[in-house]
């Protein structure tokens, strides 16, 4: 498929994709911007400008989100200013939290992620005029890649990641995808293995750097404060984290199993995250629904759920520091339908022994080694991972001996955010590109 023929058939699939985003947005009731000016390309009026030239990085949502924090961390402690882009609404919220300071002092924006048509991407690069891109993980587009090319912005795919599955997906769409690949300028893959499948799939220069999840620093406050607040609570706790959609139905018979006759201090508590906040009230319907007594962290704030309380709804955002600082045990979301996992790094930055579902490909190359050493657990299903979790509830031993060696694993792998900062394709001057004039 060439470049054209994937326009035309973007342009033909754009109705129905917009009715999905609206229909997505009413039922979560989220901001998804489907018909902003944002999303056309275009610059907000009342928005100011930066105060210079800025390096424009993008989060496609949460994880991205989260990820790319020690590197805009790093380029704005370097006098960089930063504009963000999303296409989700909770990767927005996130980048809202996670960088407020700087978006208080004017040195990031935030901004949605145009659709990709050329018309868009000539708008963008005329609006915000930024001196490079960085996408984060995976997102490539053949229109905006080209024309990042024409407008002489050069791109970087950093803490890169392709599985077996989506190369073969890559390849199936053939030349289109190929030569926006090709056109990066450069590629900082996670491992040899996505190395060689992204050179596979057309990358050019690539070049292994690690997976920046590893430098990412849990809030130390928030870690402080979840101890102290297990402490206090007195009972096991069991922590679902970053749960999704398609998984509830499982976990809930799994909780049921692992409580069944326990009562008291000496059942365990299920703190239970879901990985979207519009998803808090569904995963309270369910779990009441199944009979099992629930209270809200947004109910309780800071108090403890009482003794007879089965499940205990992690429903706040930017806490996820401090429901692991709480845990015993986590249990991953994400791995328990075919979703690829969730971030199960920060769960072993905090100390906790982790345990994962059989779906794992967004951190294959993470979880081989952590398996390998010891570090994580697999399992076949839900059930078999709330059993272990009720087992390791119960050996103190077994946690202290997994948070020293989690912390000598986390050693080895940090460091992506430097390797990352030395590749990267900086222009020679904010003046060497070409201007391109708006529609």
């Amino acid at each position: 498929m060439s470049r054209a023929w994937y326009t035309v058939l973007l342009a033909l699939l754009a109705g129905p994709l917009w009715a999905v985003m609206r229909w997505r947005a009413w039922r979560t009731r989220t901001e998804w911007a489907v018909w902003s000016a944002e999303r056309f390309g275009r610059r907000a009026p009342h928005v100011p400008r930066l105060a210079r030239a800025p390096v424009w990085v993008h989060a496609v949502s949460v994880g991205e989100t989260r990820a790319a924090a020690p590197l805009i961390h790093a380029l704005l402690a370097q006098g960089e200013c930063v504009l963000l882009t999303h296409t989700t609404p909770t990767g927005r919220q996130t980048g809202q939290a996670l960088y407020a300071r700087a978006i208080e002092q004017g040195r990031l924006q935030q901004a949605w992620m145009p659709y990709d048509f050329a018309g868009c991407w000539r708008r963008f690069l005329a609006g915000y005029a930024p001196r490079l891109g960085v996408l984060i993980e995976r997102e490539v587009w053949p229109n905006m890649v080209a024309a990042c090319r024409t407008a002489g912005v050069p791109m970087a795919l950093v803490s890169a990641r392709l599985s077996a599955r989506g190369a073969a997906r890559s390849s199936r769409l053939g030349r289109v995808l190929r030569e926006a690949y090709g056109a990066l300028d450069v590629v900082c893959a996670q491992s040899e293995d996505d190395a060689s499948r992204l050179r596979a799939v057309g990358c050019r220069h690539v070049v292994v750097c690690g997976n920046l999840k590893f430098d990412v620093l849990l809030d130390a406050a928030q870690i402080q404060a979840g101890r102290a607040w297990r402490e206090a609570l007195g009972r096991p706790v069991i922590v679902l984290a970053s749960t999704r959609e398609g998984e509830d139905r499982e976990l809930i018979r799994a909780v049921q199993n692992v409580l069944q006759g326990e009562a008291g201090a000496a059942s365990p508590l299920i703190v239970w995250v879901p990985r979207h906040a519009p998803r808090f009230d569904d995963v309270a319907a369910s779990v009441a629904q199944a009979g099992l007594s629930i209270e809200r962290r947004s109910h309780l704030g800071t108090a403890w759920p009482a003794p007879s309380t089965r499940v205990y709804l992690g429903d706040t955002l930017g806490e996820m520091a401090f429901y692991y600082g709480a845990a015993d045990v986590a249990v991953i979301g994400g791995s328990f339908a075919p979703l690829g996992a969730q971030n199960f790094i920060e769960a072993c930055a905090a100390g906790v022994p982790v345990i994962l579902g059989p779906s794992v490909y967004n951190f294959q190359e993470a979880a081989r080694d952590a398996l390998a050493q010891g570090l994580v657990v697999q399992v076949t299903d839900a059930q078999a991972a709330l059993a272990q979790a009720g087992t390791w509830v119960l050996d103190p031993a077994h946690r202290a001996q997994f948070a020293t060696r989690a912390q000598v694993w986390l050693g080895q792998h940090v460091g992506a955010t430097s390797r990352i900062l030395a590749h990267l394709p900086w222009p020679p001057s904010a003046c060497a590109r070409t201007q391109i004039a708006a529609d």
